[in-house]
């Protein structure tokens, strides 16, 4: 297979043969000669060009900076001079308005995994620690809960273990719970009760009878009265929880957020109505009920951050729960106290006044003695 001026690849060592082509090319290549020599002399003078003038290049200018100079004048892409992100932080949580931080929080939660950098970066911050701690317990996870193990041996007085033990609910692994109990048992050595009370409200997550038996064998030790009513509550809790689960009711535990929230209050929704408030209320339903103002779902939409409200004839509670799906079913994971608000005291009835029997009559003018 043969080309012209060419050999394939099969043929190594091709037959000398004169290809037409050639033939044509060389023809074409003494007129193009010929053209050459022509175009290579000399014009005549009135058709000569006078030669260009060459002119040295003007310096390349520096683009003007934009009016105002200073920050004004950086990139768009690159942030303003200065420590301002911390600083933006910690306005929006020290705002007076406190939608404005709950805010804050629901744009974390919603952002999901990706802003744990950034959290991390947050925790170095004595501003936005706690902001950060709190955002990474609302995650959850391991990387988020790895994180936040490191502030166990955190030498600022800020407190911030109690953001990692409340949000171990998320593991029921026993080690785990054991790890929660040890903590409520050292209650007494503990200088920052709110650390206790984040391990029992992680505690209250479970839902096994035994647990509720060992923290009432804890309660017997525990000196701060506080903290043995809050322990307390919790062992009925998780008892609570059992009995129901247990039940028929209990298979749509998980069915739904709202179905959710309401078996982890189950001890308070189905709390037996005593007498007087029968005849009270005229109702034999439990008075307590549950109110879930707003959902937020991480990027996945495995996990929800619910605000929701517990209200009872003692007042009202605020709490943010944290829920996850798990094998289908909603359930909760760690729990967090908000403000709550007692019930306003009853104002007994004004008694009407009694009528005296002879109304007092005015007296009468005093009249100045004729003068002599």
């Amino acid at each position: 297979m043969l080309f012209c001026g060419r050999y394939s690849a099969r043929w190594l060592a091709p037959p000398r043969r004169v290809c037409p082509q050639r033939w044509r090319t060389a023809e074409a290549g003494g007129a193009l000669s010929l053209i050459l020599l022509l175009a290579a002399a000399p014009l005549p003078a009135q058709q000569q060009q006078p030669p260009p003038v060459l002119r040295p290049r003007p310096p390349l200018s520096e683009p003007a900076p934009p009016p105002g100079g200073g920050a004004e004048g950086a990139s768009q892409d690159s942030p303003p001079p200065g420590d301002w992100a911390p600083e933006l932080l910690d306005g929006i949580l020290n705002a007076s308005n406190p939608d404005a931080q709950e805010a804050l929080y629901d744009a974390a939660f919603a952002a999901g995994p990706d802003l744990i950098p950034q959290l991390q970066a947050a925790l170095k911050d004595d501003r936005t620690a706690e902001f950060a701690a709190q955002s990474l317990a609302f995650l959850g996870g391991e990387q988020a809960t790895k994180t936040l193990e490191a502030l166990v041996s955190d030498p600022r007085d800020l407190d911030l273990r109690r953001f990692y033990l409340g949000a171990l609910g998320e593991f029921p692994a026993p080690e785990i719970t054991q790890l929660l109990v040890r903590a409520v048992e050292k209650s007494d050595l503990e200088p920052d009760r709110t650390v206790t009370e984040a391990a029992v409200w992680a505690l209250t997550v479970r839902s096994d009878p035994a647990l509720a038996a060992q923290l009432r064998q804890a309660e017997a030790h525990i000196q701060d009265l506080v903290i043995r009513e809050a322990v307390d509550n919790a062992g009925e809790v998780i008892e609570a929880r059992a009995k129901y689960l247990a039940s028929p009711d209990g298979k749509k535990a998980g069915s739904s957020i709202p179905e959710a929230v309401r078996t982890y209050f189950i001890g308070a929704l189905e709390n037996p109505v005593s007498p007087a408030a029968r005849r009270t209320s005229g109702s034999t339903e439990s008075p307590a009920r549950t109110e879930v103002n707003r959902l937020i779902f991480s990027p996945d939409g495995t996990r929800a951050l619910a605000h929701v409200t517990f209200v009872d004839p003692d007042g009202t509670a605020n709490y943010d729960l944290v829920l996850q799906k798990q094998y289908g079913d909603w359930a909760v994971v760690s729990v967090w106290m908000g403000s709550t608000t007692p019930a306003p005291e009853p104002v007994p009835p004004l008694k009407p006044a009694t009528p005296s029997k002879s109304p007092a009559r005015p007296k009468a003018p005093v009249r100045a003695k004729p003068s002599n």
